[in-house]
């Protein structure tokens, strides 16, 4: 039993899909939308250090990577199909499409709606995002409390595991977290490379926009099973899968959970899909353990999974 994970933004690196051993005929799909559409970039930019300080480009360049590194480890390397998937915030999508609740071009298609109603909402340039550690869910929701208001308000965006929560805000809110976390123990405070405040009720005009666009998606039988961001439980139809993709975007991750639910699905291994090992980190703990692809490069990830003890 084995799991894919799919990491999120923050987790974009110039270059990534550049990574040995992607899957050729996904990054020739995608190329080929990316032609199509007059108002994005083409392959050789979009996953340039200029490039991925566009929102749209890095939530669209992390879903290609993910989905092609996946698609090669089953089509191209052998690697039996995941027995469940997991994707943080926008890495749900490629998590969708290896589940089966999406096809690729489908996706490519909701993530760049999505992204770019997440650009228009926070055209002002005055949100972000940003990690605090060394808290439990509790005293995130009491920072929160604390440091946000009407004018600049602060939510939690993502609880990732019992000791890290991730905020969405204003400059100025994220500021003062700061140094109202520090007063309640948080051992630090990260900002996130992110040009946009996610997973709150600032998203909520791109959750019903995604929910329109997504309602036109066949229902399909699922491949995999999915866990959800907004509750971290499995769900059995691509109904609740789409469902999940457009409402998580103005509700917290529950990555913790995921995390958690794994093990008492009796998986006891995952694979996170590059770029980065953001996710590994997360989830690897008691009754179950994580590999990043990208620390040992896809085709050694391959064959490490092929083996028998595996």
């Amino acid at each position: 039993m084995m799991a894919f994970l799919f990491p999120g933004q923050g987790s974009q690196q110039p270059g990534m899909l550049g990574v040995e051993g992607l899957c050729r005929e996904t990054l020739t799909a995608a190329g080929q939308f990316l032609a199509s559409r007059a108002d994005l970039p083409g392959m050789a930019d979009l996953d340039t250090a200029a490039g991925l300080t566009d929102t749209r480009n890095a939530q669209l360049a992390l879903l290609i990577t993910s989905t092609a590194a996946a698609q090669a480890l089953t089509r191209n390397m052998c690697v039996p199909g995941p027995d469940a998937v997991a994707g943080h915030s926008v890495g749900a999508f490629a998590a969708a499409v290896v589940a089966g609740a999406l096809t690729f071009a489908e996706a490519l298609d909701a993530v760049a709606l999505r992204a770019a109603a997440m650009k228009r909402v926070c055209a002002q340039g005055r949100w972000g995002m940003a990690a605090v550690f060394g808290v439990d869910s509790r005293t995130a929701a009491e920072l929160a409390g604390q440091v946000g208001s009407d004018e600049d308000p602060l939510w939690v965006a993502n609880i990732n595991s019992r000791r890290q929560v991730v905020f969405s805000g204003t400059a100025k809110a994220l500021h003062e977290l700061v140094s109202a976390a520090e007063r309640l123990g948080a051992s630090r405070v990260e900002p996130l490379a992110v040009a946009v405040a996610s997973h709150g009720p600032l998203q909520a005009p791109v959750r019903d926009a995604l929910a329109a666009h997504l309602a036109s998606v066949p229902p399909r039988p699922l491949r995999s099973a999915y866990l959800t961001n907004t509750s971290g439980r499995r769900v059995q139809t691509s109904h609740e899968v789409l469902a999940d993709l457009a409402e998580s975007v103005a509700q917290p991750v529950q990555w913790r959970t995921i995390a958690e639910i794994l093990p008492e699905l009796g998986i006891p291994s995952a694979v996170e899909m590059p770029p980065g090992h953001a996710l590994t980190r997360l989830t690897d703990g008691p009754g179950i353990h994580v590999v990043a692809a990208a620390d040992i490069r896809l085709p050694a990830t391959a064959y490490r999974l092929r083996r028998p003890s595996n």
